[in-house]
């Protein structure tokens, strides 16, 4: 299943005792529809706030449910701030989150004093001032490669360490609110996209400079630390990249 859902008022993907999750609302249709409890797994775990336009799932359930029919029957019963885009039969032994290869996400920065709006605020960082656009294109620039992410993360991963794979970091226009951050790896740490858009904005408006930037992505033992993270509202789960897609990282 590949679905979109709205991250306001969850407290993230994974299942928590007495909290709304968008994986507690999934299990609850298909236990509504099946009669059966059965897990749904997916590519990566969203924290609270952040949101997805292409976050993939899997579940597995007796052959006499078609495709066709899991995904007319969810989008009935499921709340209005998730949305199945698609549905389809997965090889056997499909995994979401170990077979995929890339994750990308967006980050949206309302610059504009639009980004005030309740049909903006949201779904972004309304920052609603002014920043150097050419400082964030050229921190943005000093991202992709392999690199230790240390620095840039919440909690590390023992076992799998610090480092990730980035094929692009770039900013791009968001019309005429502010710019959207895009980048895709092969892994990311926790909050590790919300440390390097705080960073990369506190760059743009001149508060640190672009060469500490640089050391905290070269040197793990570096003494700097980042900047705060930005907020979880602008973080979109963007697409999971799988080898069937072509989406094999350079």
């Amino acid at each position: 299943m590949t679905l979109h859902y709205d991250g306001s008022r969850f407290l993230g993907w994974q299942l928590q005792p007495g909290g709304r999750t968008v994986q507690g609302e999934m299990e609850a249709v298909i236990l509504r529809l099946t009669g059966l409890r059965r897990p749904v797994v997916a590519a990566g775990r969203t924290d609270r706030g952040v949101h997805a336009t292409g976050q993939v799932a899997a579940v597995t359930l007796p052959a006499r449910w078609t495709a066709p029919e899991l995904h007319g029957a969810m989008n009935a019963l499921l709340p209005k701030d998730i949305w199945i885009e698609s549905v389809e039969p997965a090889p056997e032994g499909f995994h979401p989150r170990i077979d995929a290869l890339a994750r990308s996400y967006r980050y949206q920065l309302g610059l504009s004093t639009s980004a005030l709006s309740p049909f903006h605020r949201p779904w972004c960082w309304p920052l609603a001032r002014e920043v150097d656009p050419e400082m964030l294109h050229r921190t943005a620039s000093l991202i992709p490669g392999e690199s230790s992410f240390k620095a840039f993360a919440k909690a590390g991963q023992e076992k799998r360490g610090d480092r990730c794979r980035v094929r692009e970091a770039r900013w791009l226009p968001w019309g005429e609110l502010g710019w959207t951050f895009h980048i895709t790896a092969n892994r990311f740490l926790h909050h590790m996209v919300r440390y390097l858009v705080g960073t990369m904005v506190e760059v743009a408006r001149r508060r640190r400079p672009l060469e500490e930037v640089q050391e905290l992505l070269s040197d793990p033992s570096t003494r700097l630390v980042t900047s705060p993270p930005a907020p979880p509202e602008g973080l979109f789960l963007h697409r999971v990249h799988y080898p069937e897609d072509g989406s094999e990282l350079d």
